[in-house]
């Protein structure tokens, strides 16, 4: 291949790609290399890719080939692509699968083709624990109890193995999706819904039944869950982040399937209820007694763990799984029989733990961009803003004596973000508005300044739903809110979101905050996603990290400064175009 100068991408020795943004072919380039690589940084005019194991991994999972990734990668590459980057494109989509599990009777079979490989990997020192006995040059019998152990091990030694071991049936379930909703609205699942569901599933086969859907938030991924389970029809522990997000599944499940409220249990700190539909959340399973030792069994540190045994399940949903905590991913080590499905809107995870998700929960087998949704009206357009305020002389000299912790908090808290604040309510009578942030002190004087009701983790359930009812309907037109409301609220015609402060630099948590707003409206308005941070501060530093996945998902974001506020005007729904940031000054 020759110099193509008008072409966008430039692929380095060190697996790093460089974009771009003021081309052309920016937006192609970008959308084929969110399908097998991770942006790394953003800036202005040339944002950086990183092709990793794992990112090849869960590509060659979703079906990509290697072909299919080196040739996206020369049709937009100014030069010839490095031979090194090449070859560890292919032999990293090739590792996976290269060693693949069976169960032959009652045994579980580790099996490659590789005869030398099986040697390395039988003296592997993080896979001998579970190696029982040899059985031929290219197969080994392993411990079945300890699958997901051994999967995880995979991962880390560089062969992410194809688990076609399969699954437990479950106990049978009188289970159908409805055709209209108990109000008698017509209901169908969309076209990604369904592909989404029947990929995981893969009629029944043992290529299916374990892996996660990736779809933005808005988009129904509650939808996917539930055509899952149609097609497993066993059944079906679901685990979520909050008791909020328990009762919309459960309204859910009841409005628009066949199941009735004896079909359905809410295992809650409220509620025991363990029925063949049992909902919970992640923090009254990783409930744990005080005084238990790390070195106690697991099932006597973590008492509620004993619900993955009440009945037999034949599929577990985690929701929200980039949320998943560690304790989890314990118990999840021991339910390979069972099909897991992991729902999210990013891949993302904070702690690192992404290798943990692609061993234990599954590799990503399906996603599509947010952008194709809004393309396809399913998703709401959305305009994404940021405005930098300056930090006043006083508290300046806060942050300047403040440590490395304190620095953030101080220039979070910043009060001159009020004053944007009501710039920014003053510009949106008429939409409903979320202002949302991470510090209580924060959000408890912006709810004494505008009158707003506030809703933190110290709020009731059953007031938290009522003020969430009264938004829906109208009755309230602003609402603020703290991290719960991250994820898991569906708040379908809430429009505008304001970020006060944020969780430090986290990407998963932009995309999720976005989220809430993008349900497509009746009227067709925009959504608009506005952040207000401090200038030159770790606060601006943090919000940069955090804008990573959305830039990477296509969205723009405008600068702005205070000064400039007043004569912004929020935009009106556009035809689609290419995105990318924008500096206002």
């Amino acid at each position: 291949m020759t110099y193509q100068p008008q072409n966008p991408l430039i692929i380095q020795g060190d697996r790093s790609v460089l974009l771009e943004v003021d081309n052309p072919l920016y937006a192609d380039a970008r959308d084929v290399l969110a399908r097998f690589a991770e942006l790394e940084k953003s800036p202005e005019y040339v944002h950086t890719y990183r092709l990793t194991p794992l990112s090849l991994w869960n590509a060659a999972a979703a079906g990509l080939s290697a072909d299919e990734i080196v040739g996206g990668l020369a049709r937009f590459s100014k030069y010839p692509m490095p031979d090194n980057v090449r070859a560890e494109i292919i032999d990293a989509v090739r590792r996976y699968g290269r060693v693949k599990l069976h169960r032959v009777g009652d045994e579980l079979h580790l099996v490659t083709e590789d005869a030398i490989l099986m040697v390395e990997l039988k003296r592997h020192k993080d896979l001998i624990p579970y190696i029982l006995s040899e059985v031929d040059a290219r197969t080994a019998r392993v411990n079945p109890a300890m699958r997901g152990h051994i999967k995880h091990a995979l991962v880390k030694i560089g062969y992410p193995a194809e688990d076609l071991a399969g699954y437990v049936e479950g106990e049978k379930l009188n289970y159908g999706l409805s055709s209209q909703t108990k109000m008698g609205k017509e209901f169908a699942l969309r076209r990604y819904q369904s592909e989404a569901a029947d990929v995981f599933y893969a009629g029944g086969a043992a290529q299916g039944g374990s892996g996660v859907i990736v779809l933005p938030c808005g988009a129904g991924k509650t939808m996917v869950g539930m055509a899952a389970m149609d097609r497993v029809g066993a059944n079906t522990l679901i685990l979520t982040p909050n008791t909020v997000s328990v009762r919309q599944w459960i309204d859910e499940l009841i409005d628009k399937t066949t199941l009735t409220a004896d079909d359905v249990g809410e295992y809650s700190g409220e509620r025991k209820e363990i029925k063949p539909v049992t909902i919970s959340t992640y923090q009254t399973i990783t409930y744990r007694k005080r005084g238990v030792k790390e070195t106690m069994p697991i099932e006597d540190q973590y008492p509620h763990f004993s619900l993955f045994n009440e009945r037999n399940w034949g599929l577990i949903i985690y929701d929200e799984v980039h949320l998943l905590p560690a304790p989890v991913f314990r118990i999840t080590a021991e339910l390979q029989a069972r099909r897991r499905l992991g729902l999210t809107a990013t891949l993302v995870r904070e702690d690192g733990r992404e290798e943990d998700v692609f061993s234990l929960i599954g590799p990503k087998k399906y996603d599509v961009p947010w952008k194709d949704l809004e393309r396809q009206g399913w998703i709401a357009q959305a305009d994404v803003v940021e405005i930098r305020v300056p930090l006043e002389n006083e508290r300046r000299l806060d942050y300047a004596v403040a440590d490395q912790r304190q620095k953030y908090r101080v220039a979070a808290e910043n009060p001159a973000k009020l004053t944007v604040l009501e710039q920014l309510i003053a510009k949106h009578p008429d939409d409903h508005l979320l202002i949302i942030g991470m510090y209580l002190d924060q959000l408890h004087e912006v709810r004494d300044r505008f009158g707003f009701p506030l809703i933190t983790g110290d709020t009731p359930t059953r007031e938290r739903r009522d003020l969430y009812d009264q938004f829906k309907s109208g009755d309230l037109k602003q609402l603020i809110v703290s991290k719960v409301g991250n994820f898991a609220v569906d708040l379908p015609n809430a429009s505008v979101m304001v970020q006060i402060s944020g969780t430090f630099g986290s990407r998963q948590e932009e995309a999720q905050r976005l989220g809430r707003i993008l349900r497509p409206k009746e009227d067709g308005k925009m959504a608009h996603f506005y952040t207000i941070v401090t200038r030159e501060t770790q606060d601006q530093e943090f919000s940069a990290n955090r804008q990573l996945f959305l830039t990477e998902q296509g969205y723009q974001y405008i600068i702005l400064y205070e000064d400039e506020v007043d004569a912004f005007e929020p935009e009106g729904p556009k035809p689609y175009a290419y995105s990318r940031h924008t500096h206002r000054r």
